[in-house]
């Protein structure tokens, strides 16, 4: 298998294979297989181990190499346990994350993540679902859409930008395609135009896929599937995802607060490999611009 280069860089990948600490005949799970750049070189390492990679795109398909070691699982990764369970593949010996969203996605038009590239506004990773970006901003409320650009966007202007939406809908526009939707944002944008546009759309990305509750679903999954020692390599690219992880990593919950027994002694369930996340070399910042806000966290767990 060759990584489609055309799909996907893969970000920080000799950090994330050494993060697993991969044996021969280990079992490990690459949750977001992508274009296969991550997956590759852990099937490189492995003799009679086996990978599980799972990618509820369907685009992800055409990547998929053939390896005897390789199980491919077309789901989203919040069924983590489940296939596993399903496959007999419980417990694995390491599980990797590649919370950004591909290149390929971002560099064509036809799910509407693209701000450069017209398309139905859809956004949707798994195209059975029902909700599109669309239906977000043609029905929900004005508090709702809110709570989602200043919580998924960190847009400072949400309030506002909520407030025409609703009189926009009001006055008959149906927001349907990105270029009418970023032509309504034009007069809308505080900063630099192409960050602002980023953050709306993954704020409308996150609320149409459930992003945030599908890694709090993985993550918390990942203690019942890890054997002890195994290894959690998981790269954010927004401080919101990074927040989960990292607080999830420090205390095995989502609040960051370390719990303790009856004798006030803590009862931590990861031993961090990385105090500070790792992040992209100069060198692969020239190949690979996007890996400017990658930030990667490792685990052991205990």
């Amino acid at each position: 298998m060759t990584e489609n280069n055309n799909y996907h860089i893969s970000v920080l990948l000799q950090e994330c294979i050494d993060g697993l600490s991969i044996k021969p005949d280990g079992t490990y799970v690459d949750v977001t297989f992508g274009g296969g750049g991550h997956s590759k070189e852990i099937l490189n390492l492995l003799d009679n181990g086996k990978l599980i990679a799972f990618d509820q795109d369907d685009d992800a398909l055409n990547n998929i190499p053939e390896s005897d070691n390789l199980i491919f699982v077309n789901h989203n990764f919040r069924h983590l346990k489940k296939f596993l369970k399903y496959h007999k593949q419980i417990p694995v010996d390491g599980i990797l994350a590649d919370l950004g969203i591909s290149s390929y996605q971002i560099d064509e038009g036809t799910k509407g993540f693209s701000t450069r590239f017209e398309g139905p506004l859809d956004m949707r990773m798994n195209s059975s679902m029902e909700k599109t970006a669309a239906d977000i901003l043609n029905v929900y409320s004005e508090n709702n859409l809110v709570s989602i650009f200043s919580k998924y966007g960190e847009i400072r202007n949400s309030k506002k930008l909520a407030n025409h939406i609703i009189q926009a809908r009001q006055n008959g526009l149906k927001f349907n395609t990105t270029k009418n939707f970023i032509a309504f944002l034009e007069n809308l944008i505080i900063g630099k135009r192409n960050r602002y546009l980023a953050q709306v759309f993954q704020a409308l990305r996150i609320e149409v896929n459930d992003e945030m509750n599908a890694l709090k679903d993985m993550l918390m999954q990942s203690i019942e599937v890890l054997n002890t020692g195994g290894r959690l390599v998981i790269i954010t690219f927004h401080s919101l995802e990074d927040r989960i992880v990292k607080n999830f990593l420090k205390s095995g919950n989502f609040e960051g607060k370390i719990a303790t027994d009856e004798f006030g002694r803590s009862k931590q369930i990861f031993k961090l490999v990385n105090r500070r996340p790792i992040e992209a070399s100069e060198e692969e910042l020239e190949v690979n611009n996007r890996s400017r806000s990658a930030k990667l966290r490792i685990a052991t767990k205990l």
